[in-house]
């Protein structure tokens, strides 16, 4: 399952455009797409060639929904939204086998049992005190590598289960 548009290269709106025209062969033309989203042909073209570098977050919103490309929506928080940058968020749509090699793969039993006894031991006290503080980012990291693995699954969900697509 490759979902054919990916941030890379080329622009991503480009990408996920003409993945798209495998299903809508109005989507293979820019015309075609820019009828759809109800802006200009030139607003389309600036937006693919990436002379307008930050979209109109309604229009990232709309070709989403049309290309069927959540990751979009990720992409532009990651890169344009100043709360976004800061979260874990998943840009790629992978496949089934890897998100859930990813998520297996962080959620052993051993490490997340040391994981949650540390976290029980820092926070007993109700306060991180400066010795902890160290083993307290790690777990921080740990769950942020998680949450963004969960993230993964969510774009995966987003983009076949909502469409009534298979996996």
């Amino acid at each position: 399952m490759e979902s054919g548009c990916i941030n890379s290269g080329s622009s991503i709106y480009f990408q996920c455009r003409k993945t798209a025209a495998r299903y809508n062969e109005k989507m293979e033309s820019r015309e075609g797409a820019a009828e759809y989203l109800g802006i200009s042909v030139s607003s389309l073209a600036n937006y693919e060639l990436g002379i307008t570098k930050v979209v109109p977050v309604d229009v990232v919103m709309r070709m989403a929904d049309l290309y069927n490309a959540p990751q979009i929506k990720n992409l532009y928080c990651k890169n344009e939204c100043p709360l976004g940058k800061e979260q874990p968020l998943a840009i790629e749509v992978k496949t089934l086998e890897e998100v859930t090699i990813g998520i297996l793969s962080k959620l052993d039993g051993e490490e997340i049992g040391s994981m949650k006894k540390l976290l029980l031991e820092i926070a007993e006290d109700g306060k991180i005190s400066p010795d902890e503080e160290d083993d307290f980012n790690k777990i921080v990291s740990k769950m942020d590598k998680l949450s963004l693995t969960i993230s993964e699954l969510k774009l995966l969900a987003k983009k076949y289960l909502a469409k009534g697509q298979a996996l």
